[in-house]
């Protein structure tokens, strides 16, 4: 039998080598092949990205946290894929706009690039994304694109935005990037249940 395939999208400062994606990697070995790759900088350039990442590896699942969260309800919504949108950042226009200029990775990234300049041409192409992140919502999608907010996440705050679109709200008791524990012990039991397609058996 072919091995289950997850997608995992990383946060914006992040890489694939991140701590959450190579924590949900050794979590799911002999369960599922995860794929952590360094996403584009540019939103269409990501879009693009892992679109053709869709179309040549056939994912069951599509993981993110913050940005790649928010990417991945794009692409989940057009392709009928189920996500685990792990605290989605809905308005990266706003979290970009407090954070011009010049950056450098949180981890190391397979090209070597450290560095990255946020200025307002990133912004003004988040916005133009931002516009349309919903246009594919279905009725569908509400049963198989479920979100997971940290309690204690001080960055990102769009758990009711998320309720507007979808209906699964889960909660665990971290900050905005989960340790390894977390994807451990709050990611890995939904991710399974997405797998085996499962409704969630909770209140959340």
């Amino acid at each position: 039998m072919e091995a289950r395939k997850i997608i995992f999208l990383h946060g914006f400062f992040a890489s694939g080598a991140c701590v959450p994606a190579q924590a949900l990697k050794g979590c799911m070995a002999g369960k599922a092949l995860v794929l952590t790759p360094d996403l584009p900088l540019h939103p269409q350039e990501a879009l693009a990205f892992i679109r053709r990442l869709c179309e040549q590896e056939h994912p069951d699942l599509l993981v993110g946290n913050s940005n790649g969260s928010f990417l991945a309800q794009i692409v989940a919504s057009e392709n009928g894929l189920p996500a685990l949108l792990g605290n989605p950042y809905f308005e990266m226009t706003r979290f970009l706009a407090e954070r011009l200029g010049p950056h450098e990775y949180k981890s190391p990234r397979a090209d070597g690039r450290a560095h990255f300049v946020i200025d307002q041409t990133l912004i003004d192409e988040f916005a133009e994304v931002q516009r349309h992140q919903w246009d594919h919502c279905t009725p569908e999608g509400c049963e198989r694109i479920w979100g997971l907010f940290g309690e204690n996440d001080h960055l990102a705050h769009y758990e009711p935005l998320f309720l507007t679109h979808y209906t699964h709200a889960f909660h665990f008791p971290g900050r905005h990037t989960p340790t390894a524990e977390e994807v451990r012990t709050y990611y890995v039991p939904l991710i399974e249940k997405l797998l085996n397609g499962l409704s969630p058996s909770v209140n959340h």
